[in-house]
């Protein structure tokens, strides 16, 4: 019973003795946070998509608060009005912030991009990446499994089931680029979400040779560059036979939508094009 007794009242004494060196070594190395942070946060969409470039809202809070400037700085998700509030409380200035949203660089449908056999196995385009090229001719488009989707926490992205390519929700994308990041074929990227929503890009990843692309994808790239020539605005760059154009500095003249022979650049909430009416012809009538 001693023995008993003895043991309850040494752990007992351990754990005092214990508990008071930790309270001292907790004040000592105390870290004072900025009371800031807990106000940044407070406006913040607590999204944690980490769209700006950090683990979640508290983590960019506490950068917003100990950064000289907000210049590269960004909230995707809240945006300009987001940034304003933070600003308030900070005292600095908020950067304008230039809307962006998620566009699939690829316009391969079932129609123009023929199957060449049948996957069978897990449904991820990560897996079916790392094992072969893909269900088609083109190796670089898009497998339509849905990575994106399942990656998406706004539900702004979905499969089609008759094109199987992923299309993005205008009204609820926020540009957190967890849909970029999900795929494995790098045919989405964050582009300028333009005035109007008005965009115009290349449909196309593909780096292979014009002939090759053709008989693969009816409406591939194939590096002409009839677009780059035309292009008044020297917005268009060639490079590994396929066409980029620079959404800072296209002016959206459609220029280069005309001449694509392929229809491979997409132009998006655009009015449509007048129709040019031909006069009659005067020739050989009777007076």
């Amino acid at each position: 019973m001693n023995l008993i007794l003895a043991s309850v009242v040494s752990l007992g004494g351990i754990g005092a003795l214990s508990a008071v060196i930790l309270y001292f070594i907790a004040q000592k190395f105390h870290v004072e946070e900025d009371a800031r942070i807990d106000e940044v946060e407070a406006v913040l969409p607590a999204a944690n998509c980490g769209g700006c470039g950090f683990p979640g809202c508290r983590a960019f809070a506490a950068a917003c608060v100990t950064a000289d400037t907000l210049d590269n700085l960004s909230c995707p998700v809240g945006g300009t009005a987001t940034m304003e509030k933070v600003a308030d409380i900070l005292g600095k200035k908020a950067a304008a912030v230039v809307p962006t949203i998620a566009v699939v660089r690829c316009g391969g449908t079932c129609e123009v991009r023929e199957k060449t056999n049948s996957y069978d196995g897990v449904k991820s385009c990560t897996i079916v990446h790392n094992l072969y090229g893909g269900e088609t001719g083109c190796s670089w488009g898009c497998l339509g499994l849905g990575d994106c989707e399942v990656s998406c926490t706004f539900d702004a992205i979905h499969i089609n089931p008759e094109t199987m390519l992923p299309e993005v929700d205008e009204d609820k994308c926020t540009a957190c680029g967890a849909c970029v990041k999900a795929c494995p074929k790098n045919i989405i990227e964050l582009r300028r979400k333009g005035p109007k929503s008005r965009r115009i890009y290349v449909n196309c990843v593909n780096k292979d040779k014009g002939a090759v692309n053709k008989k693969v994808c009816k409406v591939a790239c194939i590096g002409c560059s009839k677009c780059f020539n035309v292009c008044p605005y020297e917005a268009i760059e060639m490079g590994n036979n396929l066409a980029y154009i620079d959404s800072e500095k296209c002016k959206l003249c459609r220029k280069c939508v005309e001449v694509c022979p392929t229809n491979a650049i997409v132009e998006l909430n655009f009015p449509p094009r007048k129709t040019k009416i031909e006069e009659p012809s005067t020739t050989g009538t009777e007076k």
